[in-house]
């Protein structure tokens, strides 16, 4: 028995080893660099990132030597507490400068058993700029560029500043603020600092990318842009002499400010092309996708779901206050409680992406086939010079009808019986069946005659009176939920339906509207409920044709 019970917590302790090894997740090593474009000359930092605080050393560096020299690399620990979970972060930053130009792919490093994903990068062939030689031996130098001349009006140019410094500044530096005339300004990200070989010498670069978007066709002129910086130090005459580059003839002493400027630059934009579509928004960009998504899914709705349509503009190229808001789920059968539109700016190594959501959340109001037509989004490419459609195609839901919403409809008196029988003596069988029918409905009338009216069957559940009392509570609680279901649970003990109520009572339907805004938009809006007891009370009771003798032929909706 020993033996066995010592197999079987053998096995119980192998089950909890692997039910806790599950539930841990799995260590990464995620590589990710600061930019995927860069020029030659230039740094770019990778950054690998683990969080297994049980990882010593550093990662294997030699997949790199055949296409990158490995100037620096720096480790940083980090421990995070969140809600009692201690978190470790290990992080080593390496500098890498690409030997070569063209398309060039960071390999997967390894450490320990982790193996990181590999990174592809563009490193680009620059020509040689104007500035002159003078001003590149310049101990600090700077230079300003776009990546086009001539734009659209409203289109992206995107403006690249950077500052080249052979020397160690103090963190005082001061770059003048961008103003540019008709033209709106959108600041791409954060700015980056790197490195960059210039006639054999490292030069620590400051960089900064804006977005520009001329408002006026014609000629718009960038002014020139100023940066200011204290030196730490400048360079000796005995290090100029050892690197053969000749010095100015006033070399910058240590602590003195230095004030450097970019050229200022022309830009060429040209007005919005003649054949562009009249009284349309005009959106030039790179590209425009149209998506949308469905939440839940349309295919198996009900009267009465709530069906969530979010639509997505992306803009490569445009800033998100410049995308037009799309047209409105316009459908009768579909009741639209739209929420506030969702903008966002995202930057890219090519400009600005701006991005529109647009939620709004769909009711049908009627069971079959509900036709949704479909969204066209006109725009310009810029890249390839012509109009072009963004849509998204027309759909049809098929809704069915909701039980829970179902009301029951009083049995009429007169009911029609109709009766299949096989193809078997059609002549004498019907012969048989419309003899029998017709002395019966003689009978029963002949009956009916001597005895008196009928009275209405009590209904089973509730009192009228109780159901009344909870929709009364309920709305005057101003609580929609529990304002629906009595509301639901009234509208079954009446002689007709909610929808035939609201239609014939047009309070009754502007108070309903505004209980189906409380329940399916998602803002949460604060909802009053008097307006609709209010609606309930004052119902006028259903026409009904008057007695021959007199009298009422049912007691009156709601007795005293």
């Amino acid at each position: 028995m020993s033996r066995v019970h010592t197999v079987v917590i053998a096995w119980l302790l192998c089950l909890v080893a692997l039910a806790a090894q599950a539930d841990t997740p799995a260590a990464t090593l995620q590589a990710s660099v600061d930019r995927t474009r860069v020029n030659t000359g230039e740094t770019v930092e990778l950054t690998l990132e683990s969080d297994d605080a049980t990882l010593f050393g550093k990662p294997d560096m030699s997949p790199l030597d055949a296409d990158f020299e490995v100037r620096d690399t720096r480790q940083l620990n980090s421990l995070t507490t969140l809600e009692g979970n201690v978190h470790a972060t290990t992080r080593w930053l390496i500098t890498l400068m690409p030997k070569h130009s063209g398309s060039i792919d960071i390999p997967s490093l390894k450490l320990g058993e982790l193996i990181s994903q590999p990174i592809a990068l563009q490193v680009v062939e620059v020509e040689p700029s104007a500035q002159s030689q003078e001003q590149k031996l310049a101990p600090v130098f700077m230079e300003a560029s776009l990546d086009q001349d001539t734009v659209y009006v409203q289109a992206q140019a995107v403006l690249t500043v950077r500052v080249y410094h052979s020397v160690s500044l103090f963190d005082d530096s001061n770059l003048t603020p961008l103003q540019v005339p008709d033209a709106r300004i959108e600041k791409l990200g954060d700015t980056r600092t790197y490195e960059k070989q210039i006639n054999g010498i490292r030069h620590g670069v400051i960089e900064m990318r804006y977005a520009l978007y001329p408002q006026h066709s014609g000629e718009l002129t960038i002014p020139a842009q100023e940066f200011s910086a204290t030196m730490v130090q400048d360079i000796p005459d005995t290090q100029a002499a050892a690197t053969s580059q000749p010095t100015m003839a006033t070399s910058p002493k240590p602590g003195k400010l230095m004030r450097v400027t970019s050229e200022p630059l022309g830009l060429k934009v040209k007005p919005q092309p003649e054949h562009y579509p009249a009284n349309t928004p005009w959106l030039p960009a790179r590209s425009i996708s149209l998506s949308e998504n469905w939440s839940p899914d349309p295919a198996h709705s009900q009267i009465g779901d709530s069906l969530t349509r979010t639509l997505v503009i992306k803009a490569e190229g445009l800033s998100s206050a410049q995308l037009p808001p799309l047209p409105a789920t316009d459908v009768s059968a579909l009741r639209r409680y739209p929420d506030q539109p969702q903008l966002s700016n995202q930057a890219s190594e090519r400009g600005l992406v701006g991005v529109r959501e647009e939620r709004e959340a769909l009711v049908p109001n009627r069971p079959g086939a509900i036709d949704i037509p479909a969204v066209d989004l006109v725009w310009w490419n810029t890249q390839e010079d012509h109009l072009e459609h963004s849509a998204l195609p027309a759909r049809t839901l098929q809704v069915s009808t909701n039980p829970a919403l179902a009301v029951d409809t009083p049995v009429s008196e007169n009911t029609g019986v109709t009766v299949i029988g096989p193809p078997v003596w059609p002549w004498q069988l019907s012969t048989v069946l419309l003899s029998f029918t017709t002395l019966l409905g003689f009978g029963l009338w002949w009956r009916a005659r001597w005895q008196p009216a009928l009275t209405r069957v009590a209904q089973a559940g509730p009192s009228p009176r109780t159901v009344l009392d909870d929709l009364k509570r309920a709305s005057l609680a101003n609580d929609p939920h529990a304002t629906r279901q009595a509301l639901d649970a009234w509208a079954r003990q009446q002689p007709e339906t909610l929808a035939d109520m609201a239609a014939r009572f047009v309070p009754l339907s502007d108070a309903l509207d505004g209980l189906n805004g409380a329940l399916y938009s998602e803002t949460g809006k604060l909802w009053l409920g008097e307006d609709l007891w209010r609606a309930v009370k004052a119902l006028p009771a259903v026409e009904r044709p008057q007695d021959p003798n007199g009298g009422d032929s049912l007691p009156p909706l709601y007795p005293k």
